[in-house]
């Protein structure tokens, strides 16, 4: 089947440090009934469902058994994917292209402050023979990779903590991000080590949130009122968890997922083709080493055009006006559906002060966190 597949419905929560006012579940639900009321759509619409969770990291298992209620799937069928929005995306562009199930609902949330220690539990990605009896933090993998990402690509530690500054200011006309706020390079730069050269404020902080998505079949959307944003490309790649086998200063997995994608979006030079980028930057660096191994800058240019402002909203490409991890909070494997509804809110033309102008045609990206090498690409019309 080759009918296109859109996005109907986008829903949201506020994103927050903390939450004591609402479980998961409640967080879920809010978003769900948003979701819905922009689609003009109920759940008795939809044919299948999917949630995004990692039972690690919700401290739960079978994570699927805890979502039906919330989202209007009691006995429907019900899917969970192990892994971060990007891949619960395919799942469902997938389910909709079967024909079997033209209408599917994604959903995906984060309760991190219910998490008392969060490395813990990314430690248990760590290989149990070889790496995790030398106890590292993950952070410090993250460290290690930063270090040998500026050393092979030239990139300065003053443009990482740009990249902090510039994305926290962003937040600022975000009303739903966490972390908005107006700090500068040195500022970032001053801020408490982690990892030598990973600092306090260039590493996201986590959130609390949930984001509904409705997608649906091209020959469906008229039972719909919401304004449709197509799935063009979609791909999403693991590579290496071994340590000691993958290339530390490349993003690997970012540049098979795009270039998977670009195949299927029929997108030819990127850097032309794309208006606006929600790029993964759980960490500062990240941003810059993806937007490399994306092709939307060449190795080793990223750190000197966003000092040239290329990046900035007003720029010729602009890169998570919404804030990104940096400036949102880190939403863990909820965090490319945050980018997803940033991108639904912009080519649909919504998204306020923070609109970019004739923004046509967008991507998003994920990266899973350290110490994983998974990540996936998104690319998303309007038209």
């Amino acid at each position: 089947m080759n009918e296109r597949v859109a996005i109907v419905g986008a829903g949201f929560t506020p994103l927050r440090a903390v939450s004591p006012h609402a479980s998961f579940r409640e967080l879920i639900f809010e978003a769900a009934v948003r979701a819905y009321e922009d689609a003009g759509a109920a759940p008795k619409d939809v044919d299948s469902f999917v949630t995004v969770a990692e039972d690690y990291q919700d401290g739960t298992c079978i994570m699927d058994e805890y979502t039906p209620d919330q989202i209007g799937a009691v006995l429907r069928p019900v899917q969970t994917v192990s892994g971060d929005g990007i891949e619960g995306l395919g799942v469902a562009w997938m389910l909709v292209r079967t024909g079997q199930y033209p209408v599917v609902l994604l959903e995906g949330h984060s309760k991190a402050s219910n998490v008392r220690h969060p490395a813990h539990i990314e430690a248990m990605a760590l290989d149990p023979s070889f790496v995790r009896p030398h106890a590292w933090h993950p952070a410090f993998v993250a460290g290690m990779e930063m270090r040998r990402y500026l050393h092979d690509s030239g990139t300065t530690e003053a443009q990482v903590a740009r990249v902090a500054a510039k994305n926290r200011g962003n937040a600022l006309k975000n009303p739903i991000a966490a972390y908005p706020a107006r700090i500068s390079p040195e500022q970032v730069l001053a801020s408490r080590p982690i990892a030598d050269p990973l600092r306090e404020l260039n590493t996201s902080p986590s959130a609390d949130g949930a984001f509904v998505l409705i997608l649906a079949a091209e020959s469906a959307l008229g039972r719909f009122r919401g304004q449709p944003v197509f799935v063009d490309g979609v791909a999403w790649i693991c590579d290496t968890c071994n340590l000691h086998t993958r290339d530390w200063g490349r993003a690997a997995y970012a540049e098979a997922a795009a270039k998977q994608a670009y195949a299927e979006a029929g997108i030819k030079d990127p850097r032309k083709d794309v208006a606006f980028a929600e790029v993964d930057d759980t960490h500062a660096y990240k941003e810059l080493q993806h937007l490399e191994a994306l092709g939307l800058a060449e190795r080793g240019m990223a750190g000197k055009l966003l000092e040239q402002g290329t990046f900035d909203p007003g720029g010729k490409l602009p890169v998570n006006v919404s804030g990104g991890s940096l400036g949102c909070g880190n939403l863990f494997e909820a965090n490319p559906l945050r980018g997803l509804y940033e991108a639904v809110l912009q080519l649909r033309g919504h998204a306020g002060a923070r609109q970019v102008a004739g923004a046509k045609r967008g991507l998003v990206s994920s990266w899973r966190g350290a110490p994983t090498a998974t990540g996936g690409v998104a690319v998303l019309s309007g038209r």
